[in-house]
């Protein structure tokens, strides 16, 4: 098999050393003599000492959060134009690094979505010319991001095709691959269907259809497999048809809900969120988070780290008498919970919340916890194994079943209530847990310090001899 590799990008300032070194001074002279490449565009060179046939090489374009669509659109140009030099020059197959560099801080989740999509709506097209497209990864982090989002592009089976559906972001990209923006489409009306004699032929199905608005064409159309895949197409739905779902579903949400804001649990009347929207979301919120500096959010210690709780599960800490509403930045906070839960919650793990001395403090209302919750996605509310909280309250007792009827059933009746740390260490270790000196010392105010000692140096907590 013959592969092509891909160098990453082509300028002075970001050059590739290690391949540059591997292919010999040939490959140095003759980029020389390209003039440069343009960000999202692709040049093809000889590939001198690499065991392939050429070197195609594109420049990756720099990420900025208000430039997201046209960061998305350029890396899916880089992609485009390496595979089509690919076909242009007669190849069959090519190896792709990841074209992105932590330098120009494009998140890495995010660009595997448009790396795949873009190569899968090339397929679609050029599938008969290509014979293998290998993704190439340098990292551990980037193999399980492809290995997880693979299956979702190119589903093996029925049932893979089944998850793909409902874990496919909402923009799975145009024709191209490009990010789709409704206000810039053009929609054009079909032509009147025509009365056709049974002794005409029927007319060919027309060769020059726009593909952009294949999606709202059903799936059964005779001439839809000449194009696209139709399992594939059938994501994109028409935007006037989402508009008008969206907002039936925020009338009729509206209509049911109305009464919780009065009751002053804030705006609750907000729409479902399929699982394909509520990953598009949380997608967004964590690329967000990861291209900000949010240091000011974490010296605040109002979410932290722990160790792991007594079955092995991760832990994570909520200190409820640090998060003061009025000096926090709920948007900021949400992007920093966003981004230190993604590590922890791929797999089954473990809440606890200190509400010690936390009584006083002003809490958010329900309708910030809906939207929050939902932001966090559902991945969250399967793996969350428990929520333990420390030092319960009658009023907080009360807003956590409020929580249960309004919000969601499944996350908040997982919520244990510990009314002191020895009942908690049962589920946490001490030594796996950062404890603030005044959660111990409202341990004792609270409990009356009965059955118990704390080391004021260690503050090591344990039975009373």
């Amino acid at each position: 098999m013959t592969f092509v590799a891909v160098q990453m990008v082509l300028d002075e300032a970001h050059s590739s050393p290690g391949l540059h070194a591997a292919a010999g001074p040939g490959l140095a002279e003759e980029c020389a003599t390209l003039g440069g490449c343009r960000t999202g565009m692709a040049k093809i060179t000889n590939a001198y000492d690499l065991p392939a046939r050429k070197v195609i090489h594109t420049v990756g374009p720099k990420y900025a959060s208000k430039y997201q669509t046209a960061a998305e659109n350029a890396l899916s140009h880089c992609y485009r134009s390496c595979l089509e030099l690919l076909i242009d020059h007669g190849l069959k197959s090519i190896a792709m690094g990841c074209i992105y560099t932590e330098v120009k801080n494009y998140p890495r989740e995010p660009a595997a979505h448009v790396a795949i999509r873009t190569v899968r709506r090339f397929l679609e097209k050029q599938k008969d010319n290509i014979t293998a497209v290998v993704f190439c990864t340098t990292s551990t982090t980037d193999t399980e991001i492809y290995k997880r989002l693979l299956p979702l592009y190119f589903p093996r089976d029925k049932q893979e095709e089944e998850m793909a559906l409902s874990k496919l972001p909402a923009d799975v990209g145009d024709e191209n691959g490009e990010t789709v923006i409704d206000e810039r489409k053009i929609r054009i009306k079909p032509l009147p269907k025509k009365k056709v004699s049974k002794e005409s032929k029927p007319a060919e199905a027309p060769v020059d259809l726009p593909v952009s608005d294949v999606g709202s064409v059903r799936r059964t159309s005779s001439y839809l497999d000449t194009y696209l895949d139709p399992a594939f197409m059938s994501l994109i739905k028409d935007p006037d048809e989402r508009r008008l779902e969206q907002w039936e579903k925020t009338v009729q949400a509206q209509r049911g809900w109305n009464f919780a804001n009065l009751l002053g649990f804030g705006d609750l009347g907000g729409p479902p969120l399929s699982a394909a929207e509520e990953y598009s979301v949380h997608s967004r919120y964590l690329s967000k988070a990861k291209s900000l500096n949010l240091s000011e959010i974490a010296e605040m210690k109002v979410v932290y780290r722990g160790g792991v709780d007594i079955e092995g599960r991760p832990v994570m800490v909520v200190v409820g008498a640090h998060f003061l509403l009025r000096c926090l930045d709920l948007e900021r906070f949400v992007l920093y919970v966003v981004k230190e839960f993604e590590p922890i919650m791929q797999k089954p793990y473990t809440i606890v919340y200190f509400h010690s001395a936390s009584s006083l403090q002003m809490q958010p209302d329900l309708g910030w916890m809906k939207r929050f919750q939902q932001i966090l996605g559902r991945k969250h509310q399967h793996n969350l194994h428990a929520i333990y909280v420390l030092h319960p309250t009658l009023g907080l007792k009360l807003t956590i079943f409020a929580l249960q009827l309004l919000v969601n059933n499944v996350v908040w009746k997982k919520v244990v209530y510990v009314d002191r740390l020895l009942q908690l260490f049962r589920y946490v270790p001490r030594e796996q847990l950062t404890i603030p000196d005044f959660v111990f010392q409202h341990d004792l105010e609270v409990n009356g310090g009965k059955g118990l000692v704390v080391d004021p140096r260690t503050k090591y907590v344990y039975h009373r001899p």
